[in-house]
Order: structure tokens, then sequence, then C-alpha cells
């Protein structure tokens, strides 16, 4: 994760000059995180040499948690629960399981621009358009990395964290990305502080009360990846 959450207003630098499409990927099935982040390495050490083009990988994870470079050991709360997998992505303890999606985004800025900065605004832009299609505004606020939404009713106002972002880059391509909660177990961010923000909750689609699984949200990823990113074609998963 970036400590920069700035204004999400799309960024055309993002879009190809060339327009070739990304690929698009999903697997259907859980796949283990060692698995994953193999074949992530992969594919952008490909990417960087020429020999492959972007892709974005939407898939689960079976539950566990992840560890970026600014982890703190006091951020687990319940240790043994799930594994615990160090990572050499920006940010600190997080998520993964069944019922979120988790899209690795491997892009090449080289061809998109060389601006971290802009590219963090344009993935929050992406998370953002893609909530938009179910009418659930995201936000994003100053020293919080991630999307919100903010939560009122009788007598109650709170921001809950809906999606988190997770970015590194190799040689100017992209890899680790994004996660969106859909329909998990909230009760297993329970055993972790969450990107080590304590004050504030975490949510999903399904939580929000809309009857929304992976397709609908994949489509809604989709639709607002192209609007910020530009074409995508279905591609195979990299395992």
């Amino acid at each position: 994760m970036l400590d920069d959450a700035l204004n999400p207003a799309p960024s055309r630098t993002f879009l190809r000059p060339d327009g070739a499409p990304a690929g698009w990927a999903i697997s259907r099935e859980p796949v283990p995180y060692p698995e994953a982040v193999a074949a992530m390495e992969r594919r952008v050490e490909q990417i960087a040499a020429g020999e492959a083009g972007e892709l974005v990988w939407l898939l689960e994870h079976p539950p566990l948690y992840t560890a970026g470079v600014s982890a703190k050991p006091e951020d687990l709360l319940d240790p043994g629960r799930f594994p615990l997998f160090p990572t050499d992505r920006g940010g600190q303890i997080t998520y993964h399981g069944p019922g979120q999606r988790v899209a690795y985004v491997m892009l090449d800025l080289r061809e998109r621009g060389r601006d971290v900065r802009a590219f963090v605004r344009a993935l929050e832009a992406w998370i953002i358009g893609a909530l938009g299609e179910f009418n659930v505004e995201g936000e994003i606020r100053d020293g919080r990395v991630g999307v919100w939404v903010e939560r009122k009713g009788p007598g109650f106002s709170r921001e809950d964290k809906i999606a988190a972002i997770g970015v590194k880059l190799r040689r100017w391509v992209s890899f680790h990305g994004i996660s969106l909660n859909v329909e998990p177990d909230l009760s297993h961010f329970g055993g972790i502080v969450p990107c080590g923000i304590t004050e504030h909750g975490v949510t999903s689609l399904v939580d929000l009360g809309l009857p929304v699984g992976l397709d609908e949200a994949d489509a809604a990823l989709k639709a607002s990846f192209e609007r910020v990113f530009g074409p995508v074609a279905e591609a195979d998963s990299p395992l």
C-alpha cells in the first residue's frame, strides 16, 4: 500500500497509446497464495522482458493473512488462526479469503506513464467505478489507503473499508493489486488490525445489503477497468 490517498479522478495517462488490450483472466477455484505469487512474479519478469503481455488476474485465496513491508507484529491479534505470509508489497497486514475478489494487476507503466501516484489514483478510481455499478458510493480518505463507504443509521455514523490496495513495481511493471470485499466472512478480519487501522471497521457488498456474487462483481470490475485503463481481452491464468 502507498500512504498517499489522493483524489481518485481517472488518469488518462494509463491508457496505452497503442490501444493494446490487457489480458483479463479469472481463476474459478481458490488459488494458494505461494502459487499465486510465484505465477505473478514469473509473468512480471516476462512483461518486463517483452515476452508477454499485460495481465489482470482475478482470483480468490483460501483464508490467510499477508504481511506487507510495513507490517507490525502487534497487528496480528490471533496468531495461528490462519497462515501468515510475508510479502514484498507495500502496507501492513491484511486478510484474503473466499468471497473476496483479489485482482493482481500486472501492467507495464513504461507504456502508460511512469507516475506511481497517478497509478494509485487510477486504481482507486477503478474500484470506485465498480462500486458505482451497484449504486455504492466509494470514497478515499487522507492518510488511509483503500476505498471506504460511509454508513449512517439512527444514532450512528461510521466509515468502513470495502477494498484494499497494495502494489509494488519492478522495472516499471506493477504487481500485487487490489482486493474487493464481495461476500467474505467478515469475522475473519478479527484476527488482525487490518492495514494497521483500529478506529474503523470493514464491510462488503453483501454486508451492505446487496445480493452481489463474484460474477456480478467481476462484470463491474471489468466495465470500470476499461473506462480507466482501456480495453481487455480474455486470457488464460498464469498458473
